[in-house]
């Protein structure tokens, strides 16, 4: 199975799931609205840029999902004026302009609806998107929907630590009203907020912004998908504990975590400091030996960007290459198995042992190579 299908799938199973009551035509044209007229692009696509995609079509999904699915259009469209004209900057730069203008009858509304059809007009990345959802579903409402979800992700996009919106307003003053905020001389203008560069092919620009929006939103998409893998570690980790350890080993982790030191956890539990530190020494070794590499190894692994197949064990290449000339060659034959995907158990008959062993000298490889990292 491709990579493409398999995210189509997996699209189409959720939206099975979220959208129960709706026809399979309607799941099919959300599906391809979130994966794109390209589904090709994906083969070709690195781990870590193909998380990336997935993410963002995540997002995309969120926004449509949560904030516009079954509103008539006319509520779409006054929601999607209400969330852009609530924005700080937007909102300020616009109510600055219209005070300096000679119509200060204008709303900040007015102003945001000519600025969003201007795009509608003149934005490649906008018209294509429209053209696409335009092909995969006859149903207006549907439609509507998908285009209020385009517009707001597209108009959101951080850049240099404000929304895309905001350039495109400068862009609008400067389309609509030369000096309507500032006196800037036009060469001038033109220097500091021009967005487009050209390329080998004269009727083709590429979007400065674009690029940076999609920087900036990668670098947020990365953080936040730490912050969900640390909870997902921490959760399954305290219930592996309250399983084999019982309550005092939780509470303990909750507190080691908060920075209490041991002599303030050992108070608060009402245990002698001794028994503390040998409950801690107890969990240690279930978290790196048992948990981390044999109960969950790629959850923790991964989020350690530590697994042996994407990041070599979390060494750099000159600390790999250090690391793989200490290691004997049945040692450089287990990773190499385990790094092609192997079974423990396919390898433990490959090498004559049990898997058991194979665990044992896993975990010892592992060690040694965060020794060497660390």
């Amino acid at each position: 199975m491709t990579v493409a299908t398999t995210i189509v799938n997996q699209w189409q199973q959720r939206l099975q799931s979220d959208l129960p009551d709706q026809s399979p035509d309607t799941h099919t044209a959300i599906n391809q609205w979130l994966c794109g007229e390209n589904t090709e692009r994906f083969e070709e696509l690195s781990r870590k840029d193909l998380s990336i995609a997935t993410q963002a079509m995540d997002y995309r999904y969120r926004i449509f999902y949560k904030t516009y699915w079954g509103l008539p259009p006319d509520r779409a469209y006054q929601t999607l004026m209400r969330k852009l004209g609530s924005l700080f900057l937007v909102r300020s730069k616009i109510r600055t302009w219209i005070a300096l203008s000679r119509d200060r009858q204008r709303q900040v509304k007015d102003v945001l609806q000519e600025i969003i059809q201007e795009m509608l007009q003149s934005d490649r990345h906008l018209q294509q998107q429209m053209r696409w959802i335009a092909k995969i579903t006859q149903r207006t409402q549907l439609r509507n929907l998908l285009t209020m979800a385009t517009i707001e992700e597209y108009c959101l996009r951080p850049i240099r630590n404000q929304p895309l919106i905001v350039y495109r307003f400068v862009n609008y003053l400067r389309r609509s009203q030369r000096g309507g905020m500032t006196q800037v001389p036009g060469a001038q203008l033109i220097q500091l907020i021009s967005e487009e560069i050209g390329t080998d092919d004269t009727d083709s620009t590429i979007s400065l912004f674009d690029l940076q929006a999609v920087g900036k939103y990668e670098q947020q998409q990365a953080f936040e998908e730490t912050q969900r893998a640390r909870q997902s570690v921490k959760d399954s980790f305290l219930d592996y504990l309250q399983e084999t350890l019982g309550d005092t080993a939780t509470q303990w982790l909750e507190l080691h975590l908060q920075g209490y030191t041991q002599e303030s956890i050992a108070k608060q539990l009402d245990m002698s400091i001794n028994h503390v530190y040998r409950l801690r020494e107890k969990i240690s070794y279930h978290a790196i030996r048992i948990f981390t590499l044999k109960q969950q190894p790629e959850l923790v692994l991964g989020w350690l960007k530590t697994t042996l197949t994407d990041h070599d064990l979390g060494l750099t290449a000159n600390q790999w290459q250090e690391y793989w000339q200490t290691l004997e060659p049945s040692q450089q034959q287990l990773l190499s198995e385990l790094k092609q995907g192997s079974d423990v158990d396919a390898i433990a008959q490959k090498l004559g042992c049990k898997s058991k062993q194979v665990m044992g000298e896993w975990a010892k490889l592992y060690l040694a190579a965060q020794n060497l990292r660390t």
